[in-house]
């Protein structure tokens, strides 16, 4: 087994599998990613035009994200392991046929061996916290983007204020969430997160805190990074590796 393929929990995409079909539906059991969409399209282009762009989507899962940078006029690529979610996704693009839109069953690491540099940006968002190595995700980033280019990052900060809403509140007591979706050790810290970046040479342009109001469901971006954080990374003009 190659270090690409083994960098996937089976248990995780079993149970994206099991909610295959739920991706789509607003009231569904994503629902809440469907809320922050619009939130963290903002925070993109609030660092890249989006519009003309070449990008990859890491984790994509139904493509909620994906679909909505095609929208916005990126050429965009998701990928994910979950078959379920990638025929989901798959279908739904199918609805909007003029967007330029596709779908690939890979991991960032497989692809990053194949396409080195090869795009403007990197999505990985609500996708780091699934996986048993986070960084080996977020180097496969680093090496996917071009020279110059951005890498946008998004996990749950590991404090127990976190524990408290992402896995408790939105899962068992809201039930935003399917239960089960989150597991509190793979939460990672902001500063884990910046070394992962930093050793592949990645430079931080900006990180935000996302709260969630599961009344208004809306999201807003802020200074409290303690639950949910999004950062905006920069790759350097040179693709040399970092010394």
């Amino acid at each position: 087994m190659t270090q690409a393929r083994a960098n996937v929990d089976t248990a995780e995409i079993g149970h994206f599998d099991a909610f295959g079909e739920d991706w789509w539906r607003a009231d569904g059991g994503f629902r809440t990613l469907h809320d922050i969409n619009p939130t963290r399209i903002d925070f993109i282009r609030s660092h890249i035009p989006i519009t003309g762009m070449r990008g990859v989507d890491i984790g994509c899962g139904g493509g909620i994200l994906t679909e909505a940078l095609a929208r916005a006029g990126a050429d965009m690529l998701g990928i994910d392991m979950s078959e379920a979610a990638i025929r989901a996704a798959q279908t739904h693009g199918e609805l909007t046929p003029n967007l330029t839109l596709r779908y690939a069953l890979t991991t960032a690491e497989a692809l990053a061996e194949q396409h080195a540099h090869a795009y403007d940006f990197v999505t990985c968002l609500e996708m780091l916290e699934h996986v048993p190595e986070p960084a080996a995700v977020i180097a496969a980033c680093a090496r996917l983007v071009r020279p110059g280019g951005y890498v946008f990052l998004s996990t749950i900060n590991r404090t127990p204020k976190a524990y408290a809403l992402a896995v408790l509140g939105a899962e068992y007591v809201l039930g935003l969430l399917p239960r089960g979706t989150h597991d509190y050790a793979r939460f990672l810290r902001p500063s884990e997160l910046d070394a992962a970046a930093r050793d592949g040479g990645l430079s931080l342009e900006e990180l935000r805190g996302m709260h969630y109001d599961p009344l208004s469901r809306r999201a807003s971006l802020g200074n409290d990074v303690s639950v949910n954080y999004l950062a905006a990374y920069l790759a350097p003009e040179s693709s040399e590796p970092p010394a």
